[in-house]
């Protein structure tokens, strides 16, 4: 097992371990770094992967040198490994939301995180970076994404979630196989936020969307996230 680095966009990094035993066509698990002058990791990974992460950061910078530490929302594959980064990058702040750190974040971090400003640009010196609330979306109340202006990507988390060993980037369509997970995994809400939220990501017109389960998406993200919120509503409309 090991962690692979490809670049998806200028200065945007996808770290991604392979886990073959994951159901039977096994399951990615990704992070993304974006570099400048402040760099910015989205998402930790479990602790057991710390290793094999750290390694992958090193190839791209320094791994002390992290600035910034966010992810979609609370589970171990997603932040199981913050305060192993807080230790090994001592100038390393997590940031997320006001609520997120209210909830969890305040105790749980080894260092005080730092509240994302909902209404405004988180410049990384590089990427300029917007944080969006999407609570329950696709699940867990504190849930947030971010949004790179500079390079219009989306750092989708754990929306699109497809199993499979995959490319680190594809241009095909990610829904069907995104709907065909959901009816084995059932992980996402389907509350009556879910597709109002997705629309309103769609108004970011991403030409990336960047995983975390599965292969970073180029094209027409808008229409990507929009078929997306269809294929919930048809699902919602039947029982599970």
């Amino acid at each position: 097992m090991d962690t692979t680095v490809d670049e998806i966009g200028t200065d945007v990094y996808r770290l991604s371990t392979y886990i073959p035993d994951i159901t039977e066509h096994g399951f990615t698990f990704n992070q993304f770094l974006l570099t400048g002058d402040d760099p910015f990791l989205f998402h930790c990974g479990h602790r057991q992967l710390f290793p094999f992460v750290s390694e992958a950061i090193n190839q791209v910078i320094p791994l002390e040198k992290l600035r910034w530490i966010s992810f979609g929302h609370l589970e171990a594959d997603e932040c199981g490994a913050v305060n192993l980064l807080l230790d090994a990058a001592p100038n390393a702040e997590v940031i997320h939301s006001g609520l997120a750190c209210m909830l969890s974040l305040n105790d749980l971090c080894d260092r005080p995180p730092v509240v994302a400003n909902e209404d405004g640009v988180h410049d990384v010196g590089g990427h300029r970076l917007r944080f969006i609330a999407t609570p329950h979306v696709p699940h867990n109340w504190e849930a947030g994404l971010w949004f790179d202006e500079t390079t219009s990507t989306l750092l989708a988390g754990d929306l699109f979630t497809h199993v499979g060993s995959c490319p680190a980037i594809t241009e095909a369509d990610i829904v069907e196989p995104a709907l065909a997970a959901e009816e084995f995994f059932h992980a996402t809400g389907l509350t009556i936020n879910l597709q109002p939220t997705l629309r309103r990501l769609a108004e970011l017109n991403p030409t990336t969307l960047a995983l975390m389960h599965g292969a970073t998406y180029a094209g027409d993200g808008a229409g990507q996230l929009r078929a997306l919120a269809d294929g919930y509503a048809a699902m919602a409309e039947s029982p599970r």
